[in-house]
């Protein structure tokens, strides 16, 4: 009653926001009388103005919104006028909220708005696509606004070099992909110097199609990794003897003393695979060892799982597909190839086992940032999409960000028939068939939805027995998506399409459409989220445009076998589903939109978990990345390393200078700590003193800096700036190995009535200040053991590509000699020291 007599939220939002549209047709007639030169001259003086403080955004956002569609109706050819409602939406995204916004209604358009207004501010705007073909398309179909404004733009796509990425970057306005952002974010975070930095500090993105990128994709991390050490050569191994293990028959859940018959069980709805107690006797057979869960062999149990899950939860043409011998991922929401991208712990390489193509070594994680947590670091942040209303909730907990629904510039005139439902996927397939056969005969096109490639071309070998010409847009065609979308819309077409149908292009109907009942939308099965089925259904019926829709299902689909309830199957008893007949039923619909609700739940649980471990890691990622930007950018880096080298004495000598009367023992520990930290061989002096005092450690301290600051001259704050960036890099990356062993094992403390997530904060905290202390070591013991033979020249010293300076260590002179020199071959970490020492090489040089 509350919401009859005052509106939702929405509705007084949207009332709040009319006197500005008000404004902004009120300037109209003002602009119209500008000439071209007079538009530009107002963007150069807004311009001035933000920066000198004199006004603001939103003081200068009726007249600039004005300004930008009077510049709409002259640059584009037919012109482009932003309709009341798209002011809405450009005032929404300014203001850092979600612009729900159906497909057709123009959203390209409707961020120039906004986009126009922060680019004022001159700190730089991101626009963020789902692909490199629409970041390389709206940057230069609404670049010819913004050039014509006077704006430069940029656009970041696969392939660039650091040159090219700093330029678009450095552009008013830069369009990319969340991946290219993303990835460009950590790699600055790799540098070694300011000047090959591309990104600058992260102002205002614009995200499009917000929905796919901050929910469908932040179950999935950004990783950048380098070669591990692990052999390929096991993956295979493990592969052929996969075949000879059984999967248990399921059994009934209320079960509880079930015993499974086989040596694994699947759990489908989770993709987790258990090992039986036969299958643990059976592996071990297999692999000749005697006991799998001896801690010399826990590497083999996770590769046999990682290898059961390749054969049983990851299928070819549905997860992945095989292309020019390599596994390609495919996104299961969007349907599209991610090329480069791979999966973590070994199972990448379980599957090209599997498909018996090249098995790529593993990989260590060098770098790493969820997408919540680098779109979180926008000073602001908006987005667009035609579907984010049923994820309102996730979309405020997490980025807190409001979603505003954009009412249409024309009604919704598309009629959703209700769901057909099926008793078997051959008799559905069939029944989808006959549809498209009918639409086809009659002339009305038809866009056929599919969740995987498997599925659309299994109806597309169905249509060509019909003899029903069509066209399939899957990964495997999706370089031809916008030429086969293009289309879509004309009579007689039939376009199959797998999640990623018309991502980002409109389809516009051919003539004499709109007669024939415009675009017919057929849904082959429900998806996991109702945003995926509600994104199909948006193809059809934009701008007021005649449509249909209709999904179709079957009782042995994946969503209702797996997650239907004993309510659905219940239902379906009663209502008597016979053989090829089919129910039409609002209980039914209803009952399946449940399911979805529980599955979307299930996964946002998931992405929320995933953040409230990456937040662990967020804190300590800022805390290195500050440190890392500090050391890049500050002109002398010695203060600094004074501040390490202080920290450092304390640790060391805190033993002793707690205790009022240190017995011997504890007194040559901690000399002999510090003779090896501190080189004591270099000063005879220091031979000489049982143990220092704070102020005689500090001035061996700054004796050590003395003489890198004479022997080095010129180069002294750089090759001190070196060292310790080295050492943060190297550590670092060993932290995250750590890092993620302890992820990986946290779970198990759940069995001792601990919170793996308390535990995983408190050990993560634990190892991060041992990660700090062992860098201070680390600089320290690069300073005094340094010694500079020769004068530096600039062509040596200068950091090129890959390669990297690093220092020997001679221990077979009675001072040791450290000299700069070009990267050496990569040596093993458990190999002997190519320096003579006899040591481990982890334990010496590579330390």
């Amino acid at each position: 009653m509350l919401k009859f007599l005052f509106g939702s939220k929405n509705d007084r939002y949207l009332k709040k926001i009319k006197p500005l549209v008000e404004q902004v047709n009120a300037f109209e007639p003002e602009m119209q009388a500008l000439s071209d030169a007079d538009i530009q001259a107002k963007i150069a003086m807004w311009k001035g103005q933000v920066a000198a403080g004199e006004k603001t955004l939103d003081e200068l956002m009726p007249e600039c919104f004005a300004l930008v569609r009077e510049a709409g109706q002259r640059v584009f050819d037919p012109p482009m006028r932003h309709y009341d409602v798209q002011l809405i939406g450009g005032y929404v995204l300014h203001q850092g909220k979600i612009a729900e916004m159906k497909t057709g209604e123009g959203k390209t358009l409707v961020a120039t708005l906004a986009v126009v207004l922060n680019a004022l501010s001159g700190k730089g705007v991101h626009v963020v696509t789902v692909n490199d073909y629409l970041a390389s398309r709206d940057a230069e179909w609404m670049g010819q606004l913004y050039n014509f404004l006077g704006l430069t733009v940029g656009v970041i796509v696969h392939g660039l070099n650091d040159q090219e990425r700093q330029e678009a970057y450095n552009a008013d306005i830069t369009y990319g992909t969340n991946n290219e952002f993303g990835f460009d974010y950590l790699r600055d975070n790799m540098k070694f110097y300011k000047e090959q930095l591309v990104q600058r500090p992260l102002n205002f993105a614009i995200v499009d199609e917000v929905d796919s990128i901050l929910i469908d994709e932040a179950r999935t991390p950004l990783i950048i990794s380098g070669p591990g050490e692990k052999s390929s050569g096991l993956y295979r191994r493990i592969d052929t003897i996969i075949p000879n293990l059984i999967k248990s028959s399921p059994t009934d859940p209320e079960d509880k003393d079930a015993i499974p018959d086989g040596d694994f069980v699947l759990d489908e709805k989770t993709k987790s695979i258990t090992l039986t107690d036969a299958g643990v006797e059976k592996i071990e057979g297999l692999l000749d060892v005697d006991n799998l869960f001896d801690p010399q062999h826990i590497a083999l149990q996770h590769h046999v799982l990682q290898a059961l899950k390749a054969h049983h939860c990851f299928q070819n043409d549905v997860e992945y597909i095989v292309k020019d011998n390599q596994v390609v991922l495919v996104d299961e929401f969007t349907g599209r190839l991610m090329p480069g991208r791979r999966l973590s712990d070994g199972l990448h390489q379980a599957i090209e086992a599997k498909e018996n193509v090249k098995v790529e070594a593993e990989n260590q994680t060098l770098a790493s940032i969820t997408f919540q947590n680098y779109f979180r670091m926008y000073d602001k942040l908006a987005g667009m999409t035609g579907t984010a209303d049923t994820e309102a909730v996730e979309f405020g907990q997490i980025y807190n960000l409001e979603v505003i629904v954009i009412p249409t510039h024309q009604t919704m005139v598309r009629i959703d028939n209700p769901d057909s439902i099926y008793k078997t996927q051959e008799q559905k397939y069939q029944a989808i068939a006959e549809d498209i056969e009918d639409c086809y005969r009659r002339g009305q096109p038809a866009l056929v939805g599919t969740v995987s490639i498997e599925k659309s071309e299994l109806l597309s070998r169905l249509l060509k027995k019909l003899k029903v010409p069509h066209s399939v847009l899957n990964a495997k065609q999706h370089e031809k998506e916008a030429e086969i979308v293009l289309e879509a819309g004309h009579k007689k077409k039939v376009t199959i399409a797998t999640n990623m149908a018309g991502r980002g292009t409109d389809i516009k109907l051919g003539e004499g459409v709109c007669e024939l009942g415009g675009l017919h939308i057929i849904g082959t099965e429900r998806h996991e989220s109702r945003r995926i089925d509600n994104q199909l259904r948006g193809r059809s019926g934009r701008q007021g445009d005649p449509g249909s829709s209709r999904f179709y299902l079957a009782l042995d689909d994946d969503l209702m076998r797996l997650f239907g309830s004993d309510r659905l199957q219940g239902i379906m008893e009663k209502l008597g589903l016979e053989d090829g007949m089919a129910i039409e039923n609002k209980m039914v619909s209803n009952a399946i939109e449940k399911s979805q609700t529980r599955v979307e739940g299930h996964h946002y649980e998931i992405r929320k978990q995933l953040l409230e471990y990456d937040d662990v890691m967020n804190q300590q990622r800022e805390a290195i990345y500050s440190l890392r930007h500090d050391l890049m950018k500050a002109k002398e880096v010695e203060e600094l390393a004074l501040e390490y080298s202080t920290d450092l004495v304390e640790d060391i000598l805190e033993p002793v200078l707690d205790m009022k009367d240190p017995d011997q023992e504890t007194i040559d520990s901690v000399r002999a700590r510090l003779e090896e930290v501190f080189n004591f061989e270099r000063f005879e002096a220091w031979q000489d003193v049982e143990l220092p005092s704070r102020e005689q450690a500090a001035e061996w301290v700054d004796d050590i800096f003395a003489y890198l600051r004479t022997s080095t001259g010129d180069h002294y704050q750089e090759i001190m700036r070196y060292f310790m960036l080295d050492s943060l890099d190297r550590n670092w990356k060993e932290h995250l190995l750590n890092m993620d062993h302890l992820r990986d094992g946290i779970g198990l403390r759940g069995y001792g009535q601990k919170d793996p997530k308390q535990e995983y904060k408190r050990e993560g905290f634990e190892l991060f200040a041992e990660l700090v202390y062992t860098i201070k070591e680390n600089v320290m013991r690069a300073f005094s053991h340094l010694r500079i033979e020769a004068e530096v020249k600039d062509e040596e010293f200068k950091h090129e590509g890959s390669e990297e300076l690093e220092y020997t260590d001679h221990e077979s002179e009675k001072d040791k000699k450290v000299t700069p020199v070009k990267k050496a071959p990569k040596v093993s970490r458990n190999a002997a020291c190519p320096c003579g020492s006899g040591k481990k090489y982890k334990k010496c040089c590579g330390s």
